[in-house]
Parts: structure tokens; sequence; C-alpha cells
């Protein structure tokens, strides 16, 4: 797992983050420093915890920093699923990403359950 940017989940996941970056930028002023920089903090954490896991030298260590990133996905889900709510006009995008970000999670469970 060293090449991490050959993997497909790690690919998946740093385009959600790109995604989710961009999308932030609509979002009202009053959010764009709460819950936009939250979203951005939890998305990016997808891509860059399987990055840093790939450098661990036992599977137990990659397993963590997977189980990390997994995390994240699900804080992502949330903010989505949050600003779906508060902002029913971000509805279709959401979804569009909420959608990626499924997708993901379910590849680190596959991932995860490799290792295990």
């Amino acid at each position: 797992m060293k090449d991490f940017k050959r993997l497909i989940v790690w690919q998946k996941g740093f385009q959600l983050f790109i995604d989710c970056h961009k999308f932030c930028r609509k979002l009202p002023p009053e959010e764009k420093y709460e819950l936009g920089s939250q979203l951005r903090r939890a998305v990016f954490s997808i891509p860059a915890n399987i990055a840093e896991g790939s450098a661990k030298a036992t599977n137990a260590h990659k397993k963590v920093f997977l189980e990390n990133s997994l995390g994240s996905s699900y804080e992502v889900e949330t903010a989505l699923l949050g600003i779906i709510e508060l902002y029913p006009i971000f509805k279709p995008e959401c979804e569009i990403n909420l959608g990626i970000c499924i997708e993901v999670q379910k590849m680190l469970i596959a991932l995860i359950n490799k290792m295990t």
C-alpha cells in the first residue's frame, strides 16, 4: 500500500475532497467559517489518513489510519445531511457528494476487513 495514489479509495476520497471544497464556496457567509470549515477539514482527512497510513510498517498501524479515514467519512456524511436540512437548495449537489462518500465508506470497510 506504499503507492497510495494508485488506490481507488484514495482517488475517490481525494476527488470528494476537491468537490466538497469547491462546494463550500457556495455556502452562505455565516456557514463558510462554521459548517463549511468543519466539512473541509473532515473531507481532507479522508485521503490524508489513507496516505499517512500507507507509510506505516504493519497492517495494524495501517488499519488505525483507515479507521480514522472512515470516521472522517461519517463526519462528512453528517455535515452533508445537515446542509440538506438547513439549505434544501443544495440538496442535489449534496446528494451527489453523499453517494461518493458512501462509496468511499464501503471501500474503506472492505479494506479494513482485509487487514483483520
